[in-house]
């Protein structure tokens, strides 16, 4: 995650001049991250492990760019959820959900004999180790879809 994060910041960096440019509109430096910054953190993020701690991260990652986007100092003590909307853009926890769910639905409509749709019903025999199991990717959609 830690990668991820550090890539997502390079690539920031390299569109700073445009991220901060205050001749282009908050909307238009919006669309910008999400289709260079925020695709590059989220790519492959359909079937991650995340947990918690994680989505904090890079929770905490995006709003430090978006706050140097908007040009809004942690001390002015603005909202975030204000700050995305003037940029147009959804939270990343959000995005993260929606890009699994579109894969799980991808995956229901593979055929029964594919390779990727077995692995998603494939359980470990044998004894389990001792503590808490760690939760599955199909627990972590599931518990998406009841909400």
């Amino acid at each position: 995650m830690e990668a991820r994060i550090r890539s997502d910041w390079n690539k920031f960096r390299q569109l700073v001049p445009l991220l901060t440019n205050k001749d282009v509109s908050l909307i238009m430096r919006g669309r910008l991250y999400s289709s260079c910054v925020r695709s590059s953190i989220l790519h492959g993020s359909e079937t991650w492990p995340v947990r918690k701690e994680n989505v904090v991260a890079l929770q905490r990652a995006e709003m430090r760019m978006v706050r140097w986007m908007c040009g809004v100092k942690l001390k002015d003590r603005l909202q975030s959820k204000e700050l995305r909307e003037r940029l147009g853009i959804d939270d990343i926890a959000l995005v993260l959900q929606q890009n699994r769910l579109c894969w799980y639905g991808h995956v229901l409509r593979k055929e029964d004999d594919d390779c990727v749709k077995k692995c998603m019903e494939y359980e470990v025999e044998g004894p389990r180790p001792r503590g808490r199991p760690k939760r599955t990717w199909r627990e972590v959609v599931r518990g998406f879809l009841s909400v």
